[in-house]
């Protein structure tokens, strides 16, 4: 990203109001989803502690129905080109919005996002305007929407706006606080869910058009969404989605044998196999800090919860997770089936 500088200003000037906005017909944004380094979960206080990331605004804390922490926002400056499948060379200046949210104390993410005007002017204006107009980025001259929808999806060329450097980097910056003691419970890989929303048919409601498991831990995700529809509701969308693909694909990696200790030696814990007590030791950070996290659409807009339906139906998230869930506790229960029986016998 070219010319990009912390939108709050090189002097801390705070973004002010937000401006009458020009309507915009795409929005765009990445989350990074992981576990945190920490051998255990961080309640609220801790969790706020990790989260604030400015001095003038709280974080958001919530305990129902699950335990919850979300940051406020912070604004990057950016001028670059955007991407697009086309080969047109679009230039966009304005602001990428960010935040982090914390699960159960448990599951990191941090999410960039933004929105983008049909058109703009063909000279760059001042920044203070910009700043007014928290995560808008406007384009010189007329925008091609659909081909930087999907350049934005594709990943683009090597200096056009990358929005997961805006959340690897925000990402990054939390795992090196000094709350975290960087022992996990169980080892994990971190995903990317990508998203472009682009404006809906007439009344049409939204709508999931597609969703894509990519190489690379890359999960992206085009939608369609009615005229006005917050960039931030459709972030927090994302963000849910993110969250229960990061928990499924981490369980089924459990499941089939992938190492996962965090203080012992990788250990093959494919179920069924004859060492139970490997297998329990395996299965367990799972039950202590997994199955319990599951609860889609906690906190999805109302208008755009109904598109958990799709998801719901094919692949269906739920179903497979039901069946992992009960995959574990069905080892678990063979396990406890002989030390049960030794209980039981009777001395001769």
């Amino acid at each position: 990203m070219a010319d990009a500088s912390a939108a709050r200003g090189r002097d801390g000037a705070a973004a002010g109001p937000a401006g009458t906005a020009p309507p915009a017909v795409l929005a765009c944004g990445e989350t990074r989803t992981c576990l945190l380094p920490a051998g255990q979960a961080l309640d609220i206080r801790s969790a706020a502690r990790l989260l604030a990331l400015r001095a003038d605004e709280r974080v958001l804390l919530s305990e129902r129905p699950n335990l919850y922490a979300r940051s406020p926002e912070t604004l990057t400056g950016v001028d670059c080109p955007l991407p697009s499948v086309n080969g047109a060379r679009v230039r966009a200046v304005g602001t990428v919005a960010a935040r982090a949210a914390l699960t159960e104390g448990r599951v990191l993410q941090t999410s960039a996002y933004f929105r983008l005007a049909a058109d703009g002017p063909d000279q760059r204006r001042p920044w203070g305007q910009y700043l007014v107009r928290p995560g808008l980025l406007e384009p010189f001259g007329k925008l091609p929407h659909e081909a930087v929808a999907e350049g934005v999806l594709d990943g683009g060329r090597h200096g056009d706006l990358d929005v997961g450097l805006v959340a690897g980097g925000l990402l990054t910056r939390l795992l090196r606080h000094p709350l975290l003691d960087q022992c996990p419970p169980l080892r994990s890989r971190p995903t990317r869910l990508r998203w472009a929303a682009l404006p809906a048919d007439g009344d049409a409601g939204a709508s999931i058009e597609r969703f894509t498991l990519a190489e690379d831990e890359l999960r992206t995700v085009r939608l369609r969404v009615p005229e006005g529809t917050p960039a931030a509701d459709i972030a927090g969308l994302c963000d849910d989605l993110a969250l229960h693909d990061w928990l499924l694909t981490t369980l089924v990696r459990l499941l089939d044998g992938i190492s996962l200790g965090a203080r012992t030696p990788p250990a093959r814990a494919r179920p069924g196999a004859g060492d139970r007590p490997t297998v329990v030791r395996a299965l367990r950070p799972a039950v202590d800090h997994l199955l319990h996290l599951w609860m889609p659409r906690a906190r999805v807009a109302r208008e755009l919860a109904p598109l958990w339906d799709v998801l719901e139906d094919r692949p269906g998230f739920t179903r497979q997770w039901q069946a992992q869930v009960q995959r574990i506790r069905d080892q678990l229960t063979l396990h406890a089936i002989p030390s049960l029986h030794r209980e039981v016998e009777p001395v001769p």
